[in-house]
């Protein structure tokens, strides 16, 4: 079993800030359930560019507003809380946000917890050495 908070991920290594969010990685792959999940905040008035070449993500609104921007055909659409969006098709978007912008958000493969995105907004696939069994 795993138990943990988000106040002790904050203060740890697999919490991620920038200039438009902050993203705090409540189970990655060293876990072992087979895919990784993110309480993420990105921060009213900013927009993120994003597309997870190599990762499928679920992103499931708690609180706030958001617009995302699908790049390959110009749609957008506004999220708000109760609001799910799956980039199923490896999407490349922008993300704007409205409002701060509280979400969690599910990833396959798992990320490892060290991910930044690139100049192009991409995770890259790292691997972790050894993942560990739940019990």
């Amino acid at each position: 079993m795993i138990v943990r908070t988000l106040a002790e991920v904050k203060q740890g290594e697999n919490s991620v800030r920038t200039d438009t969010f902050e993203s705090n990685r409540l189970l990655i792959a060293r876990d072992g359930v087979g895919f990784s999940l993110n309480h993420t905040v990105l921060y009213a008035g900013t927009v993120t560019h994003i597309w997870y070449k190599n990762h499928i993500e679920a992103v499931y609104c708690l609180s706030g507003k958001a617009e995302i921007e699908c790049l390959a055909d110009g749609k957008t659409y506004t999220i708000e809380p109760g609001t799910l969006y799956t980039l199923n098709g490896h999407e490349e978007h922008n993300l704007h946000a409205i409002e701060d912008f509280e979400c969690l958000c599910v990833f396959d493969p798992p990320l490892t917890g060290r991910e930044v995105h690139d100049a192009d907004g991409v995770y890259p696939l790292l691997k972790e050495e050894k993942q560990v069994k739940s019990a």
